[in-house]
Parts: C-alpha cells; structure tokens; sequence
C-alpha cells in the first residue's frame, strides 16, 4: 500500500489481532449472523488487516456492514443454494448474504470439483461485498491448487475510457499460486487506478489524489495532484488512453462478464440502483496436478519468486518485490506488534460497544 494511505504515526493505536478477531465477531453476530459465519466473516477482514490492505479491512469495512445491516440490504441468515450444476460449475443464489462468509462456501464447492475433475468454477448472484478477493483466491494454495476470484455490481464509480459516466464497479481480481519456501505469489488488483476503499483511506489521513486517478463530475480527467473533491469518477487503470486505460477498461469488462452476465444477474449498470451493493462473483480452483506434478511446480515457482525477488534493484531502490511478498512480511510484524488503526477506529469501536453491548476490550 502506497505510503499516503498508512495510518500516521501519531494516530495510530495497536491493537492484537486476536482482540479485534473477537470484537469483530461478536459485532457480526449482534447483527444476526451465526456463529460459524460470524466468525468467518471476522476473519476475512482480518485477514485483510494483517496483510495491510487496510482499505478491505475492519477500519474501512465493518462500520459500512454494520449499517447495512441495521438498513436491512443485507440478508444475516441468507438460505445460499445452488441454482445450476455440473461436475465442474455451479451458480450460487447468496440471497442478498454478505460475500464475506457466502464466497469462501463458493470457492469451497470450486476445490472439492476441481479436487475430483480437475477444475472448479462457482459464479454467486444476488450476493454482497466479497472483502479482500485475496482471501478467497488463497483458499486453494493448500490443496495444490491455483485460486482465482473476480466481482463486479454495484455501486458504480468507474467510467470506461472517454465515458463521461460510471458504468462498472472497481471489479477486481485476484489470483493466488502456491510455492515450496517463497511467499505464495497473490496478485490482489482493481481494475480502476485506485482502489475505491482507499479513497475512504485518504479522506481519512488527508492525502491527495495522484495525476489520472480520478475524473471531474463531466468524466474529464484530472491531470494534476487534488484533494479529493466531493463530486468525481475513477478512472480504470492506465488512466488516460495514451497512458493504457483501455487495459483496465478492458479487464473491468471481463470481469462483468465472468461474474454478473455469467451468474444471470445482468451487466452492474443495468441492475436496479437499490439496494446499492448488489454483486455477482466468480471463483475458479485449478489443480496443478492436472498439468504438471505439484512438487516440481512449486520448486519451480520458488526459482521463479526467487529471481524476482534478487533481481538487481534500479537507481533509488532497496530491492524488488512481487506480489504477495511484502504482505507476508507484514503478517509476520502485524502478528508480533499488532495492528495498526487510526484513532478515530477506535473510537468508532468504543460508540459501538456500549451501542450493541459488546464484552470485548480492543486494548
């Protein structure tokens, strides 16, 4: 994560992750849900926080679901069933269940038919918020196995290049692959050139928009660093045509199309505006064992890694890193130290406690 996002110094209040897993899921389940999909729940935002995508964690995410929750647009109890199957697919209704606990079941059913078959793929309609894609990608790591997750919906804040209106989500994607002694190789992207929660982030800490992040309210591009105005599209990412948002144009669009058109939902911009975070998802397990065998696949990834990561850095560089790396260097820290959250989290935490009549101390 970019420097700018980091809580700042003298904001920051540590917290064990072990302290926030509990208070997160005892929040969860004064919301309604069970115990098993409380605490799943708690810990895919947690997972989140201890890899530092804070963006996707609990100081951007769980006040957003607490109040949807209480605004009825998302299901405690969803009844999740399968609406279409083959030995190796299966569409998934979430009824309106929040991602967080609903797609790591999708991704579940993804690595028992790839397990038997080869390969897996499981899209869900009607769902919500997935959380960090990475986690659901990682599902599969453990059974030799390659994770890949997508989503799309709403709400809508990209524009497509030259548009002057949104017509996609950030629809991100994640893939995951395994390796023996190396950090596994997880690559967890939007498609826009900023991660919408991170502009949560930013309006937090204070810090500006970068050239080509973001458009005017006309979808014009603005072309020099600015506080985050009010009113204002993300660009995909590439962010001018001239510098390649055709690419991330181009990859949101698949994304609309392998989770939403694919689960039967329809394209996000021509689904209703309300509720406001309706999505569809797609999840894939690919078993390395049916291309290759797994142990030499992962001596080799662990050469391949390796070589990225003792590559010769450029001028003004430490070293060079790939993705997945510096996020499980910053589990082992968060893990020792603890997390890192903005005061202003706590103190969110402290007006919910006596809110909800929550037993949990953070600190």
């Amino acid at each position: 994560m970019l420097e700018r996002f980091l809580v700042p110094e003298k904001d920051r209040v540590f917290v064990q992750s072990e302290n926030m897993l509990a208070a997160t899921t005892e929040i969860f389940e004064k919301c309604g849900l069970s115990t098993d999909d409380a605490t799943l729940s708690a810990e895919v935002l947690l997972t989140s926080d201890l890899r530092g995508c804070e963006s996707h964690g609990v100081s951007n995410m769980l006040r957003i679901y607490v109040q949807m929750y209480g605004d009825q647009e998302i299901n405690p109890t969803p009844n999740v069933r399968v609406t279409r199957e083959t030995d190796v697919t299966a569409n998934i209704d979430g009824d309106t269940g929040l991602g967080l606990h609903v797609l790591p079941k999708a991704m579940k059913m993804a690595i028992e038919k790839a397990d038997k078959h080869g390969m897996g793929a499981v899209t869900v309609h009607n769902s919500r918020h997935i959380g960090m894609l990475a986690y659901h990608s990682m599902m599969p790591l453990e059974h030799d196995m390659i994770g890949i997750t997508t989503s799309a919906g709403n709400p809508l804040s990209m524009v497509p290049t030259h548009a002057g209106e949104k017509m996609f989500a950030t629809n991100p994607w994640a893939w995951a692959a395994p390796a023996r002694n190396e950090a596994p190789f997880v690559f967890d992207v939007a498609t826009t050139q900023v991660a919408g929660n991170k502009l949560r982030l930013a309006e937090r800490t204070g810090a500006p928009m970068d050239p080509a992040w973001i458009t005017d309210p006309e979808g014009t591009p603005i072309m020099e660093e600015t506080p985050l105005p009010d009113n204002y599209m993300i660009l995909p990412f590439g962010g001018t045509r001239e510098q390649g948002s055709h690419k991330g144009y181009g990859f949101a669009a698949i994304a609309e199309i392998m989770a939403p058109i694919l689960s039967g939902m329809g394209a996000g911009f021509l689904m209703p505006t309300s509720p406001r975070t309706i999505m569809a998802h797609y999840v894939q397990a690919i078993k390395i064992d049916g291309f290759i065998d797994p142990e030499q696949f992962k001596d080799d990834m662990d050469r391949f890694l390796g070589g990225l990561r003792t590559a010769k850095p450029a001028p003004g560089h430490d070293r060079v890193v790939y993705a997945g790396l510096p996020e499980a260097e910053e589990v082992e820290i968060r893990q020792r130290d603890g997390i890192p959250y903005h005061r202003e989290v706590i103190e969110w935490f402290d007006s919910i406690k006596a809110e909800l009549d929550l037993s949990v101390d953070l600190v």
